[in-house]
């Protein structure tokens, strides 16, 4: 919980530190964000190996990074509605799809700014 008597920096060092709380549960937990980490890395090293451009690097890391993050609100979604109502139930089952269909369209996306970057230097 928040101290009122922390500081403002203080607080903000606490915020960071529960993201990245946040951040390294994801990875250790959900198995859908360790093979999107994965793929991250082989397209990071594929841009080093074609040597892309910053403009490329900037539009590859935009992808990566809404990919993962979309990715990480899904499974919050996802707890949120199992942890208010744990059993199968319809509506939880349509919220937990459009989250997960967020993330296919970003992911869809990502692969396209990844076919557009690496196409051209592949061929």
């Amino acid at each position: 919980m928040k101290n009122k008597k922390d500081s403002f920096l203080v607080n903000r060092l606490k915020s960071v530190g529960y993201a990245f709380k946040g951040a390294i549960l994801l990875l250790r937990t959900e198995a859908s964000i360790k093979i999107q980490f994965v793929i991250a890395l082989f397209v990071t090293i594929a841009g080093f190996i074609f040597n892309i451009s910053t403009n490329e690097w900037i539009i590859q890391c935009l992808a990566i990074g809404m990919v993962i993050s979309i990715e990480g609100v899904n499974t919050a979604i996802e707890e949120i509605a199992d942890f208010m109502h744990p059993e199968r139930h319809e509506k939880i089952g349509l919220i937990k799809d459009i989250a997960a269909g967020a993330v296919f369209i970003a992911s869809i996306f990502a692969i396209i700014i990844g076919f557009i970057i690496y196409i051209p230097k592949i061929f």
